[in-house]
């Protein structure tokens, strides 16, 4: 198992994940999307996991400021969101080509 966390410090449900991953003794990696945002390649990588639409934080003030709720296009999106980290919905979770976003144990327990 090779576990990737990209989440930030101060989220909530990105502390959950690293400390469900901590108890049970499964090493991760801990990316801070603050410094080290996603790259395209990770980015296509989650997005064929879990799609566009569940990687967007439709919360975040830059949703709104960035009329992100009336772009349709998904390459565009996608330009944004690489360009945006806080845009992101934490925290993603990753296990190969598998994939999570948000604070979700049942699915990780399959992973062990």
């Amino acid at each position: 198992m090779n576990i990737q966390i990209y989440g930030v410090k101060k989220c909530f449900d990105t502390k959950k994940a690293e400390r469900y991953f901590k108890e049970r003794k499964v090493k991760y990696q801990f990316i801070d999307l603050n410094i080290v945002p996603l790259s395209k390649r990770e980015l296509q990588s989650v997005k064929a996991a879990v799609g566009l639409a569940n990687l967007i934080n439709k919360e975040a003030k830059e949703y709104t400021e960035l009329n992100l709720q009336n772009i349709r296009n998904d390459s565009v999106r996608e330009e944004i969101l690489l360009n945006n980290p806080k845009l992101y919905r934490t925290p993603i979770v990753r296990n190969g080509k598998q994939a999570t976003v948000g604070y979700e144990p049942e699915v990780w327990k399959n992973w062990e």
